[in-house]
């Protein structure tokens, strides 16, 4: 776990709420990094405001701190994390009675906008799935993990710490743990399931070294793939099967559940395989599904179409 950067005053508790994060609320090192790096550079700015350590922050410090950000150009959504990461520090400061009050209380967020997550449309998936050709180490692991990927609809971290023992391909599931170390069992496709299989019996062995644990996919180095891999690999893949949008690891989760909803899968069991905690989360699919809907309606419905005007 990384030292916080800021002031020494304000450090020390960023520490602090950082362990907690981890020991107590099970969070992911990313999402933990990002508080931490958000904390940090808030407490830079309160002690340029004269602050000298987090119990003297002052409301109006926040909110300058927020408004800041906003003046310097930072993105809606990033603000929006700031000040997330901030609220539940403050709150962890009061309940660890090193504050008498939150000081985050009054502040505002600026307003996000509903964006409709991206998707590939279903031939899109099979060029990608196909990319990978031939029969080397690399070829395998690259068509499993892409079968895999829009086949479970896995998060890209999910993806990268899956362990062998989490997968039972004669059943045809993965065992996951997702956002706050919640466990959920999600399916996975028999085509997932057999380009795994190869991968294990015929791709593995040759990345393995002798430090190699228990990760499923590997690298060149016998370690499992990182985050950054991983998108690298997507990224190449995409552009080999010839997709002009930018294709992100994400992406696929996205098709995964807008696919599962257009083929008629009902919206609960998608939430669970997702491992969403709140069904409005899962619920902007059906925005996308009916975004495709009326796309599809307009472009083909003889009443949208546009009469061809005869020469008199």
């Amino acid at each position: 776990m990384a030292v916080s950067s800021a002031p020494p005053a304000f450090a020390t508790d960023i520490d602090a709420f950082v362990a907690f994060l981890d020991l107590e609320r099970g969070l992911s090192p990313h999402t933990r990094e990002n508080y931490q790096r958000d904390l940090d550079q808030g407490a830079g700015f309160f002690a340029q405001k004269g602050a000298v350590d987090w119990r003297s922050v002052t409301p109006s410090q926040a909110a300058g701190w927020l408004q800041s950000l906003g003046s310097r150009k930072f993105a809606a959504a990033s603000v929006a994390r700031k000040l997330t990461a901030l609220r539940t520090f403050s709150r962890f400061l009061v309940r660890e009675h090193l504050r008498s009050e939150d000081f985050t209380e009054l502040l505002v967020g600026p307003k996000l906008g509903r964006r409709l997550p991206g998707t590939l449309s279903k031939e899109e998936v099979a060029r990608l799935l196909a990319a990978p050709t031939g029969g080397s180490p690399a070829a395998l692991r690259d068509r499993a993990l892409l079968e895999l990927f829009y086949s479970s609809g896995l998060r890209v971290s999910e993806l990268a710490g899956l362990a062998i023992q989490q997968v039972d391909l004669e059943r045809g599931f993965v065992r996951v743990f997702g956002k706050g170390s919640k466990e959920r069992v999600v399916p996975v496709g028999s085509r997932a399931c057999d380009a795994m299989s190869a991968y294990l019996a015929s791709g593995r062995a040759h990345f393995v070294k002798p430090q190699t644990g228990s990760q499923l996919f590997l690298g060149r180095r016998g370690t499992g793939l990182s985050r950054v891999m991983l998108w690298k690999l997507v990224r190449k893949h995409a552009k080999r099967a010839g997709i002009r949008q930018a294709v992100k690891p994400h992406l696929l989760r996205h098709s995964f559940a807008t696919h599962l909803l257009g083929g008629g899968a009902d919206l609960r069991a998608i939430q669970e395989m997702l491992g969403h905690a709140s069904i409005a989360t899962t619920q902007i699919y059906t925005a996308v599904e009916s975004r495709r809907l009326v796309e599809q309606h307009t472009k083909f419905h003889p009443r949208n179409k546009v009469p061809a005007i005869k020469n008199p």
